[in-house]
């Protein structure tokens, strides 16, 4: 079959080294423009891209599918199926009706649990004890379509985000090969969703980095878990603002919530809602990730006293 792809991140760049596999002909690939990073203002290219470069796939960077121009370029381009994994644009209906074999995505989520933009890492944040990833055929609305199939995993209870996200898109990968071989032998199947049953993983903010730390235990290490790698869970401690990378239940005491009871090798005790967390590594303004006991060697923080 004549394949468009289309994707941005390490999770989609994933799901395209394998599709390369597979011998299928991967007639065009989409990603986002490129964009200015950090204070040189260098311009940064997506992951999906450098795939596409080392294998010389024609590359294309619309920054929207509402131009005529935009989609009568796709339509020359005659795929057979379009894939997108974790693109960051809508498509609009006219797009949806150019491939006749129609056009399938990989979300990182059991749909319909966790529709939209980050649903790996409310995974985490939620505490879910199992996720997945899902093949649909796309539809209008967001992660909306029919389910082709769904593969599901547990969430390892210590596991960040990023981990998981590099678990998913290998999991994602070979889902996404097995469908295209289902679809181009007719063999694909489709279930409708239930929309009672969806809910919502909307895209990351900075605002949701700030630990609360009255919440219990579970809930501030899923926090810190699912804010890793992006945008970090934060707090303040002893008067001095931490990025916070790891952290691990302990036992706790009972000092008022967000107060430093104890250091040891491991690292800082903090009083929470229903115990205590382990802060093991961490980042204070300004200075380097490090361990939690190498960084209070050289910065004592008082500790709360009964």
């Amino acid at each position: 079959m004549r394949l468009v792809f289309m994707g941005t991140p390490a999770f989609a760049a994933t799901c395209l080294s394998a599709l390369l596999e597979t011998g299928h002909e991967i007639i065009g690939v989409y990603t986002k423009p490129d964009t200015p990073k950090n204070r040189g203002m260098k311009m940064s290219i997506s992951e999906v891209k450098e795939v596409a470069l080392r294998h010389g796939l024609p590359i294309y960077q619309p920054q929207t599918f509402k131009d005529e121009a935009v989609r009568q370029t796709l339509r020359e381009l005659a795929p057979d199926l379009i894939i997108a994994v974790a693109y960051g644009k809508i498509l609009p209906k006219a797009v949806l009706e150019i491939p006749p074999k129609g056009c399938i995505n990989i979300h990182g989520s059991i749909l319909p649990a966790l529709r939209g933009a980050a649903p790996v890492q409310w995974a985490v944040l939620n505490g879910l004890r199992e996720t997945g990833v899902t093949a649909m055929y796309m539809s209008p609305g967001m992660d909306e379509g029919d389910v082709i199939e769904i593969r599901k995993t547990p969430v390892d209870p210590a596991e960040t985000a990023g981990e998981l996200m590099d678990r998913l898109a290998v999991i994602g990968a070979s889902l996404l090969c097995d469908t295209v071989r289902a679809i181009d032998q007719g063999t694909v199947h489709r279930t409708p969703q239930d929309p009672a049953l969806a809910s919502y993983a909307p895209m990351l903010t900075k605002e949701l980095s700030e630990i609360d730390w009255t919440k219990t235990q579970w809930e501030i290490l899923c926090q810190i878990r699912g804010l890793n790698p992006w945008p970090i869970a934060t707090t303040t401690l002893g008067g001095t603002f931490f990025k916070i990378y790891a952290a691990e239940p302990c036992e706790g005491s009972g000092a008022e919530p967000g107060q430093p009871i104890a250091l040891n090798k491991r690292g800082l005790v903090v009083s929470c809602g229903d115990g205590a967390v382990l802060i093991t590594r961490l980042q204070a303004q300004g200075g380097k990730v490090l361990a939690a006991p190498d960084y209070f060697r050289g910065h004592p923080i008082t500790l709360y006293r009964e």
